[in-house]
């Protein structure tokens, strides 16, 4: 009975551990993710969206915009790469601020956002960071 209660408490235990590489994600403090798709990069909503600043604190990108409205509530909006990463010293990659914006007031209404960059790492320690519709660059480091 002894040796019964031995096999299936072992069996339990080894059940029991998990290898899911979910524990080894390391959270972080940005409000939203980032999409890689050439799809979406390509045909995702494109409402007019006005980028006044980017910023990269560890693995979020801060992107302050505007667009009109009524208060962006209802605003859909999704950090797109297109899935190419481009062969330079250091590698590049191309971002699009995609809005989906069916409010239909004249107010111009400002917000930021921080998207996790993390997944758009590549070999090396660097990126170049090129957002639609914003003048310059930006160099993430990790």
């Amino acid at each position: 009975m002894q040796r019964i209660l031995l096999i299936l408490l072992t069996a339990t235990a080894i059940l029991s551990c998990s290898n899911n590489d979910d524990n080894n994600v390391i959270p972080t403090n940005c409000d939203m993710t980032t999409l890689i798709s050439a799809a979406e990069f390509a045909n995702g909503p494109s409402d007019p969206v006005s980028i006044n600043s980017v910023s990269i604190t560890g693995n979020c990108l801060k992107i302050n915009f505007g667009a009109s409205g009524c208060d962006g509530d209802t605003w859909q909006l999704n950090l797109i790469d297109s899935g190419i990463v481009l062969e330079s010293d250091p590698p590049q990659r191309n971002l699009r601020l995609s809005l989906r914006n069916e409010e239909a007031c004249l107010a111009f209404i400002t917000q930021e956002l921080d998207f996790d960059i993390s997944n758009l790492q590549v070999e090396g320690n660097q990126l170049i960071l090129n957002v639609a519709n914003f003048d310059e660059s930006v160099s993430y480091e990790y």
